[in-house]
């Protein structure tokens, strides 16, 4: 069971983050606090096994989440929620220890196999990866959207169509190769190929 606090001042997100791992069972929300300063005081009570925390909050903000818990209980993963494209936030994140960065926006298993990934030891936040992703075009969201990929698959699919092998992607984006692998069952049944070979096809017919 993988325990987990949350952090953020919007309670309907909060509460829709709560739904969203009710639904895993081996996912458990410990706690939502309205700012960071409770989810701190909290660590004293209950350890977590991971964090989940929103930026902007009253009374102590998302960094000072990361700063607070990466000193006093450095073994707690961290995962960054924002609704921030910034590269300045990004690196900012990175300075202060964040295991993982995550838009609010993402698609919801982006958010859950973190969560396992983060937990496992796995997951390394690739922040240049993901300042990469915010600024791609409005081709690639309408990609997205066309195929109901997740910001991941779109990565996996780029590597793969530059010639990366399942152990070299998972290096790159320090996954593991079983969730390589499992990414691109998924990609292969969205986008109705059935080998390597077609999915290359079929985006490079695409122009992506």
């Amino acid at each position: 069971m993988i325990r987990i606090a949350l952090a953020d001042d919007h309670k309907l997100f909060a509460k829709g983050i709560e739904s969203l791992l009710d639904e895993y069972d081996d996912l458990l929300i410990t706690g939502i606090y309205p700012n960071g300063k409770e989810l701190i005081d909290s660590l004293k009570m209950d350890l977590p096994d991971v964090i989940l925390t929103d930026l902007n909050m009253p009374v102590l903000d998302g960094f000072g989440v990361l700063k607070s818990s990466k000193k006093a209980f450095p073994k707690i993963k961290v995962i960054v929620l924002s609704m921030y494209d910034d590269e300045k936030i990004y690196k900012k994140c990175m300075k202060e220890g964040a295991d993982a960065f995550i838009l609010k926006d993402a698609d919801p298993d982006e958010l859950v196999y973190t969560i396992h990934e983060v937990y496992d030891g796995r997951h390394i936040a690739n922040f240049q990866r993901v300042i990469q992703q915010a600024n791609q075009s409005s081709f690639y969201d309408a990609f997205r959207e066309k195929f109901k990929l997740s910001r991941r698959e779109v990565q996996i699919i780029k590597l793969i169509k530059d010639g990366m092998q399942n152990k070299e992607i998972a290096d790159d984006l320090s996954l593991s190769v079983q969730t390589i692998e499992t990414h691109r069952k998924n990609i292969h049944s969205k986008l109705h190929v059935s080998s390597r070979i077609e999915l290359v096809n079929k985006v490079q017919d695409m122009n992506l």
